[in-house]
């Protein structure tokens, strides 16, 4: 059994979360600049075995898609024709970068750490990998 992978893109950066092999425990595995994903899920695939890719689909609170997803679509026509053998998944990603700092706030990190943006995107992606695993 391989690992799911779930991504929260962002227009500039974009945050990484990761199952164990058993696919029971989401991890945030890091934040890298949007420009570096594909090379980045590239190698990874190469050293582990990612069963599923899921990728966030921001909506807003009508149910209808948000501004960025017009930035995600071009990115998954992209990841298909470069990664083509493994499948992707869409999940509603709506309140997860609030969640993700309210996560920060409970966790007693100080205020400096919480404007880490990048903390926020790995942490957002695991909250959403935390509700694939949640809703199986």
């Amino acid at each position: 059994m391989g690992r799911v992978l779930a991504i929260d893109f962002g227009k500039k950066r974009t945050g990484i979360a990761v199952t164990d092999e058993m696919q029971i425990i989401a991890s945030g595995l890091t934040t890298i600049g949007t420009d570096e994903l594909l090379p980045f899920l590239k190698d990874y695939i190469s050293k582990e075995k990612v069963d599923l890719f899921l990728v966030g689909k921001p909506k807003q609170m009508d149910n209808s898609d948000s501004e960025s997803e017009a930035l995600i679509i071009p990115f998954l026509k992209k990841l298909a024709k470069a990664i083509p053998h493994i499948p992707m998944q869409r999940v509603d990603e709506r309140f997860t970068s609030k969640m993700a700092f309210q996560t920060m706030i409970d966790s007693g990190l100080g205020k400096n750490k919480r404007k880490n943006k990048a903390l926020v995107d790995e942490i957002s992606a695991t909250i959403i990998l935390q509700s694939y695993l949640y809703n199986q």
